[in-house]
C-alpha cells in the first residue's frame, strides 16, 4: 500500500486516519467502524483491486459473513460518497472478484510543488461552470423551439436559438455565481445555495431589464415595455438552487427530479401570476412594439398560452441547471 498518510485527501472529501473522521468539504460525514475501516482499505488501494477475500481478512478480520455483507458496506460507502455503482467515481465493481477505488488520492506527498485548491475554491468553481452550461443549454432548446414556431425559418430559428442561449449562460453565469460566492464564505449548506442562488438571479435579472429596457431605447428611440426583471430573476434563481441542491443532496434520484420539475413549477406559477414575463413574452411585447418584424407569437399573447410558455420555460431552465450539475458530479 505504500506509505501511510494520517490524511488522505480526494475530490472534495478528507479522511483523517488518526482521528477516525470521514469529511466532505469540512462537513463531517457519519460512518460507522467497520465500514470506515472498509473505506480507507478502498483508499490506501488506489487503483488496485481489493479482493473479496481481502475484505473479509482485514475488515471482518476473519469473522464469518455472507457476501451481502461486504455488498451492503460498498453500498453505504457509495451512499455516503454520493456514488453510483452504474457510473461510479469513487467505488467500481469488478463483478466476482472485488472492488477498485478509481478517484486520485492526495496523500500529502506532492504538496510541495503544486498546492492543491481548497475544497471550497473548487466546489465553487464547479458550481459555476455548470450553472452557466445549464443555462445557456436551457436558452439554446427554448429559442429553437420558440424559434420555429414563430417563424417557421430554419435561419430565423437558429438565430433566435443562439440569441436565447446567449441569454441563457447570462441568467445561468449570475446564478451560479452567487452560489458560488456563498459557497466560498459558508458551509456547503442546501439552504445558502439556494439563498446566493437567488441572489445571483436577482442581480442578473436587474441588470439585464435595465440593459434591454435602456439599450432598446437608445438604439430605436422607442420603450419595450414590460420584459423579464428583479422579480422574474429572483424566482428562476431559487428554482435553479432548489435543483442544484437536491441534486448535490443523497435523495434518490426520483426524489430529486420530482423536487426539482415542483421547483420550476412552482417558479414558473408564481411568474405567472405576478404578471411577469421570461423569453416568450419578452418576445411577444418585441413583436407588438415592432410589427414589421418575422415574429409570429400571437397565441403566446392569450393568457393560457402565455401561462404554459411561463411554466414550460421555468420547468426547462430549473430541470436543465440541475441536469448540468449532474453531469458535473459524475464527470
Amino acid at each position: 500500500m505504500g506509505d501511510r498518510s494520517d490524511i488522505l485527501r480526494f475530490d472534495a472529501f478528507t479522511l483523517d486516519l488518526a482521528n477516525r473522521r470521514l469529511a466532505r468539504a469540512g462537513e463531517p460525514v457519519e460512518l460507522g467502524s467497520r465500514y470506515f475501516n472498509a473505506l480507507v482499505l478502498l483508499v490506501e488501494a488506489r487503483g488496485a483491486l481489493v479482493t473479496k477475500d481481502r475484505f473479509m481478512d482485514e475488515v471482518w478480520q476473519g469473522i464469518p459473513v455472507t457476501d451481502e455483507a461486504l455488498t451492503q458496506c460498498v453500498r453505504t460507502l457509495r451512499r455516503a460518497l454520493e456514488d453510483e455503482a452504474s457510473a461510479p467515481r469513487f467505488i467500481q465493481t469488478v463483478p466476482k472478484h472485488g472492488y477498485r477505488f478509481l478517484c486520485e488520492v492526495d496523500n500529502g506527498e506532492a504538496s510541495h510543488r503544486r498546492p492543491a485548491p481548497t475544497p471550497a475554491r473548487s466546489d465553487a468553481g464547479r458550481l459555476a461552470g455548470a450553472t452557466t452550461l445549464g443555462g445557456g443549454a436551457a436558452g439554446m432548446v427554448g429559442g429553437l423551439v420558440y424559434g420555429i414556431a414563430a417563424s417557421g425559418s430554419g435561419q430565423a430559428a437558429l438565430l433566435l436559438a443562439l440569441l436565447a442561449a446567449c441569454l441563457g449562460v447570462l441568467g445561468g453565469a449570475g446564478i451560479g455565481l452567487g452560489m458560488a460566492a456563498v459557497r466560498m464564505l459558508r458551509p456547503e449548506k442546501p439552504l445558502w445555495l439556494v439563498a446566493g442562488a437567488g441572489l445571483g438571479g436577482l442581480v442578473v435579472g436587474g441588470f439585464g431589464k435595465v440593459l434591454s429596457l435602456d439599450g432598446v431605447a437608445l438604439l430605436t428611440g422607442q420603450s419595450l415595455g414590460q420584459v423579464t426583471g428583479l422579480f422574474e430573476g429572483l424566482v428562476l434563481g431559487l428554482a435553479a438552487g432548489t435543483g442544484a441542491a437536491l441534486v448535490r443532496s443523497r435523495a434518490s434520484v426520483v426524489a430529486r427530479s420530482a423536487g426539482t420539475l415542483a421547483a420550476g413549477l412552482a417558479a414558473g406559477a408564481l411568474i405567472a401570476i405576478a404578471g411577469g414575463r421570461l423569453f416568450a413574452g419578452s418576445l411577444y411585447e418585441l413583436q407588438g412594439r415592432f410589427p414589421d418584424s418575422r415574429l409570429l407569437l400571437d397565441g403566446l399573447g392569450s393568457p393560457a398560452l402565455g401561462t404554459g410558455a411561463i411554466l414550460f420555460e421555468a420547468v426547462l431552465f430549473t430541470a436543465s441547471i440541475a441536469a448540468a450539475h449532474r453531469i458535473a458530479a459524475r464527470s
